[in-house]
């Protein structure tokens, strides 16, 4: 004979009685703890530059590179407002620095990607190495590596920073450290990285000097563009992607950053791509161009109508299809590198 059901009242008071030990019934959040398929908390959003940019030039108004440490302001998600993140696991902001400024040398645990915006010729230095910043480059700031950014020349220049920052918080595991100059000492010629790993050739002995990091730290558009060129020559479209090229560790072949994937793309004129949807959320900086993003998520269909130096963000396992009517050139990272290793990630072709 079955025992009878418990009452609610009973229920209720189980669940307040055993409060006081910090215990808590799993059954009543299991649904939201082990959902059928991701039901990510972040929306897709748009950032333009047009609008954007105004407010970069008011912040360097009110606060210098200096004061600030960095003079950046957040692409936070509509839904995480308050959390300075674009997705639950990374980070995105947009960086100015000013004519005859430096952004002072720090270093920690975050790793961080920066994607030129706009302006040529300020610099990067990493690790005793600069690197002069032109729009599109992709430059790496491994993690716990000295770092500082100067503008010698006289136009602003902008660009894109990407972070690992949430989650690093989400295991507790960060660390900074504040250098006692403002600029690092230079101890290498600019490009020494690109020598010594640049040409599918390395070093016979040495190891590593950024760890899992890659060991080139700037990989120049102008290079990056000329394979998506080739590529666009001599391999097939892909129905969702167009050309689509992953950046990567020339030691290694692997991604260039243990927690990031940055990738370039090109939409050549006229493409309608089939959607697709993906376990990594990514962020996208639009290089050249113009197109259209259309995502599909829970809250229902959203689309962005982009340009050049605009940003958007697609949340994870939300679908998304891209065209272009006069073709446009993408970077987009994401934590792809974190889910691959704990064989996590998943991603579906929709028709």
């Amino acid at each position: 004979m079955n025992a009878p059901h418990p009452s609610a009242t009973a229920r209720q008071s189980l669940y307040r009685d055993m409060s006081l030990l910090n215990l808590s019934p799993l059954w009543e959040v299991l649904h939201a703890l082990v959902p059928l398929q991701p039901a990510s908390p972040c929306v897709p959003a748009h950032w333009k530059y047009e609008q954007l940019r105004p407010y970069l030039q008011r912040a360097g108004e009110v606060i210098t590179a200096e004061e600030a440490v960095r003079r950046v302001l957040i692409l936070e998600n509509p839904a995480l407002r308050g959390q300075s993140a674009v997705t639950q696991s990374l980070y995105a902001g947009l960086q100015l620095i000013l004519p005859g400024e430096v952004a002072p040398s720090h270093r920690h645990t975050q790793s961080a990607l920066r994607f030129i915006v706009e302006g040529t010729g300020a610099y990067t230095a990493v690790d005793g190495e600069r690197s002069t910043m032109h729009p599109g480059d992709f430059i790496i700031t491994p993690s716990w590596t000295w770092h500082d950014h100067g503008n010698e020349v006289d136009e602003p220049v902008v660009w894109l920073d990407g972070l690992d920052i949430p989650m690093i918080r989400f295991f507790d595991a960060g660390f900074a450290e504040n250098g006692t100059t403002r600029s690092q000492p230079v101890t290498r010629p600019e490009g020494a990285s690109f020598a010594r790993y640049g040409h599918n050739m390395a070093p016979v002995r040495g190891n590593a000097p950024f760890g899992a990091t890659s060991p080139i730290f700037s990989y120049p558009y102008e290079r990056s563009r000329e394979a998506l060129h080739q590529l666009e020559r001599c391999a097939p479209i892909d129905a969702s992607d167009g050309y689509k090229l992953r950046y990567i560790n020339p030691l290694t072949g692997g991604t260039p950053m243990p927690t990031l994937q940055p990738f370039l793309q090109r939409l050549p004129a006229g493409f309608e791509g089939q959607g697709w949807r993906q376990t990594d959320g990514a962020v996208y900086s639009v290089v050249e161009g113009t197109g259209t993003a259309y995502i599909e998520g829970p809250q229902g269909p959203v689309r962005f109508d982009f340009e050049a130096r605009d940003h958007f963000v697609v949340p994870s396992w939300q679908a998304l299809r891209l065209q272009s009517t006069a073709g446009c050139v993408l970077f987009s990272f994401s934590d792809r590198p974190v889910q691959e290793a704990l064989g996590i990630h998943k991603e579906e072709r929709l028709a």
